[in-house]
């Protein structure tokens, strides 16, 4: 990397971080509990809108995988996310009315957060329908991942974005609250993606999938970027550059390649695709606070028209994570 980049690298890591200063006065406190924390507690931090019908299966899925407490940041939700989130107990909640797009799609709200509570300790940033798989995470909580990279002095964690879809259309089976999506959303590709490397950041960029082939089939190359870091032992000095996808400073993002071998990953699996789905498209799209103009939301709204079955004869039902691992789509590198 030459010195023009890297300079450009450090000018670029420090105008995000004076974003998330200048945009901290959009974040207004509703309920903290972060305070009473002890020890060196594992934290996820999320932003959201209107996912009072995700939010009781999220909460407990994190909370039997070890997340200790969560930092939440409401954008301006009326169906009683907000209300809901205030009376859990392991939940800090703040509340922001002002536009998601300004705030770099949340993500100068979160890395406020980040700064003031995530220093020093492991964090999980996510969005309310990803749910991360490690290596033997049915049998280890996360403690014991964040332990061994901490004894192996890996900083970061990379996960795939894992599509999953139920087999017909998305409103054949409706989606209860509190329910395991995944009962639902049973499949997912097993191959069709294509991955590069960003030289510029040094990470992997992974697109494919179903949405791919389902919605992005005529401009594959504007499909949503699969490659996400959701776990990090973040330092104040660290922002994410775009999402989840990529991070600041460079040496962050070399997640997959290590001396001897890759490195362990995971994936998170995603529960984008249930009948809940096209209602969401039409208000994101109605809102217009998404990344280029809402391109991903239009291309959704209008394939949806059609009530469209991403099951496929390549189809594969999710078992767990050492399928995914045969697969090549995570590794549990050399963590035994």
């Amino acid at each position: 990397m030459s010195w023009l980049t890297s300079y450009q690298l450090r000018a670029k890591r420090q105008r995000l971080l004076v974003r998330s200063l200048l945009h901290r006065r959009e974040l207004k406190p509703v309920v903290k509990r972060i305070g009473a924390l002890q020890g060196d507690p594992i934290l996820l931090f999320c932003c959201l809108r209107n996912e009072k019908v995700r939010l009781p299966y999220f909460l407990k899925y994190y909370r039997d995988l070890g997340v200790d407490h969560f930092l939440i940041v409401d954008n301006d939700s009326d169906d009683g996310s907000r209300e809901y989130l205030a009376d859990q107990p392991d939940v800090s909640l703040w509340s922001a009315h002002a536009s998601y797009k300004k705030s770099r799609f949340g993500m100068d709200w979160i890395t406020h957060l980040l700064r003031n509570y995530g220093h020093g300790r492991w964090c999980l940033t996510v969005d309310v329908d990803e749910f991360l798989i490690y290596p033997f995470c049915e049998t280890r909580p996360l403690r014991a991942l964040t332990d061994w990279l901490d004894a192996s002095q890996i900083r970061t964690f990379s996960a795939m974005l894992l599509d999953m879809y139920p087999k017909g259309a998305l409103n054949e089976q409706p989606y209860r609250e509190g329910q395991d999506p995944f009962e639902i959303a049973q499949w997912f590709d097993s191959g069709n993606y294509a991955i590069s490397r960003n030289w510029t950041y040094g990470n992997l960029w992974i697109q494919g999938g179903p949405r791919m082939r389902a919605f992005f089939r005529d401009a594959p190359k504007r499909a949503p970027a699969l490659n996400k870091i959701p776990l990090v032992k973040w330092h104040r000095s660290y922002t994410y550059v775009s999402s989840t996808h990529m991070l600041l400073p460079r040496g962050l993002n070399l997640a997959f390649d290590a001396w001897g071998g890759e490195k362990a990953s995971g994936c998170l699996l995603h529960a984008k695709f249930l009948d809940t789905f096209a209602l969401k498209a039409e208000e994101e799209m109605a809102r217009g606070e998404h990344y280029a103009n809402s391109r991903e939301y239009r291309a959704y709204q209008q394939a949806l028209k059609d009530q469209p079955d991403l099951w496929c004869k390549w189809s594969e039902k999710y078992i767990n994570w050492r399928q995914l691992e045969i697969l090549g789509l995570m590794s549990k590198g050399n963590w035994a």
